[in-house]
């Protein structure tokens, strides 16, 4: 079968899926159709209705769109139908139920940003900065009645470096996924729609990457700087990774505190390198980090500013204060007077 036969209905949201339908356009793959959520209303009286990246890409280029509220409306459903797919491309999308994965003769594929099995969910991309992954990827899987469990097609891996953010990750799995999509429906136009798979191999050793939430942006500081680190970078640009800058007053208010850059130091308190760079548990339990400090403690250094993690400092170089502009912490330091009378919580 030629790929200008193989009518191909993609299902995306994101700019993380634009990269896999521009792709599939650009390269003349037969897209006849495109599923994407409806718009988001913004603005302060949400009066403003947003649509999504992929809706954008879709309209410029002529193709029609759909934006069901329910996956099962019978509409829908028919004007789905009414596309005759021979196979659907999921990239960044909701859950879909079987009468939907399961129309096109071919079946439907998605691209997931990891190496599955690891880190099936909503945020794959974060939880591997988070945890601080050294290699990542993309993989394509045929769809079944649970997430991200169906059969593996194809797989491709991507080195992390120790300081990348979110973005840096982002930018190269979207180009990467991009590069999978079409290996893949090429893959099945080869095989007349018997792409090879493999079952996922299952195991308790895998990471989970549910859906990020607010609370879940929140920084602990009893953790290790390099877990700190790498939580921070894992949360950068968005959401954020907050904290409470407090007053060391008690009857003073708590302010919110986002920080989207951190740098290792490896020195104590007394700003000697550390032999060893071990938490010391019992220091998590008492409050107290194992640089001497109290856990949170701020300290400004030659126009630098460093916080107390609960086994070494660990310098902030970008924040962004309440009700302000993301910026340097050398910025921030300018109008931010004696940060030793403030915990970071």
């Amino acid at each position: 079968m030629e790929k200008k036969n193989l009518r191909i209905v993609f299902m995306g949201t994101p700019e993380f899926a634009v990269g896999s339908l521009q792709r599939l356009v650009e390269n003349g793959y037969n897209v006849v159709a495109v599923v994407t959520q409806p718009d988001k209303p913004v603005g302060r009286h949400a009066s403003v209705l947003r649509p999504s990246p992929v809706k954008e890409y879709a309209l410029a280029h002529g193709l029609p769109v759909l934006q069901p509220l329910k996956m099962k409306d019978e509409h829908f459903l028919e004007e789905l139908r009414s596309y005759n797919a021979d196979l659907q491309v999921v990239v960044a999308f909701r859950m879909l139920p079987e009468v939907v994965w399961a129309m096109p003769r071919f079946g439907t594929f998605n691209v997931h940003a990891a190496l599955l099995p690891d880190y099936r969910g909503a945020a794959p991309i974060n939880w591997a900065v988070i945890n601080g992954e050294t290699l990542t990827g993309v993989t394509t899987f045929f769809l079944d009645h649970d997430i991200d469990t169906g059969r593996i097609i194809a797989q491709r891996q991507f080195p992390i470096p120790d300081d990348a953010d979110v973005e840096y990750v982002y930018d190269g799995l979207m180009q990467l996924g991009a590069q999978l999509c079409t290996h893949t429906v090429d893959l099945v136009l080869s095989t007349d729609g018997n792409a090879p798979s493999q079952p996922q191999q299952e195991s308790d050793a895998h990471h989970a990457a549910p859906k990020i939430f607010k609370e879940t942006c929140a920084i602990d500081f009893s953790l290790t700087a390099k877990r700190i680190y790498d939580f921070v970078r894992g949360l950068s640009p968005a959401p954020g990774a907050w904290c409470l800058l407090t007053p060391r007053d008690a009857n003073a208010p708590a302010q919110v505190l986002k920080i989207y850059k951190t740098a290792k130091t490896h020195e104590s308190s007394a700003g000697g390198a550390l032999v060893s760079s071990a938490p010391d548990h019992n220091a998590a339990k008492t409050g107290e980090s194992s640089v001497g400090v109290e856990v949170g403690t701020l300290k400004a250094e030659n126009r630098r500013l460093f916080v107390a993690a609960v086994d070494e400092w660990l310098e902030i170089v970008e924040l962004q204060p309440a009700g302000k502009k993301r910026m340097a912490a050398r910025d921030y330091l300018n109008g931010f007077q004696h940060p030793e009378h403030f915990l970071l919580k």
